[in-house]
């Protein structure tokens, strides 16, 4: 019988819809897996936030992926306390966010409850100069930032 550790690593195999660098297990969205046969599984997921738009894809490539390692029946069910936070991305995650051109969370959440005090580098020059043009960036978990020192502007992963 496959192990949970064999199915986890199937699902680190799963894409971000939104931001395809990050895998789920990136993000910290699968919160845990039941095997209960070769063929039957439960993945309980966190959506990063209530009403994301993202989560039926999440779940249709989870069931996806699954299904091409031979699991037949399989349950995926939402979980929504405790919400979801950006202290469950991997450093792995924020490495690859940083890379990609989006500036990763730069605190943990219970550490700076201050927004606006958080300073934001730039993912591209990481200059500390830089200025919140928007709370909303390219999707909703995002803010929208420009560089001062090379002007280009870039998302922030906001941290909740």
């Amino acid at each position: 019988m496959k192990s949970v550790s064999d199915v986890k690593k199937i699902l680190a195999q799963v894409s971000d819809p939104e931001v395809p660098v990050l895998t789920l297990e990136d993000l910290g969205v699968i919160r845990d897996v039941h095997v209960h046969s070769d063929t039957e599984v439960t993945v309980l997921i966190t959506p990063t936030y209530t009403g994301c738009p993202a989560m039926d894809m999440m779940t249709s490539n989870i069931r996806m992926e699954l299904m091409s390692h031979g699991f037949k029946q399989i349950i995926i069910h939402q979980v929504l306390s405790p919400a979801w936070t950006t202290d469950w991305m991997s450093e792995a995650g924020k490495k690859k966010l940083k890379a990609y051109g989006i500036c990763p969370p730069q605190y943990r959440v219970n550490e700076n409850p201050h927004y606006e005090a958080a300073i934001v580098p730039c993912p591209r020059c990481d200059s500390k100069d830089t200025e919140l043009i928007s709370q909303h960036g390219s999707t909703a978990c995002k803010a929208l930032y420009k560089c001062l020192d090379c002007l280009e502007p870039f998302d922030y992963f906001k941290c909740h």
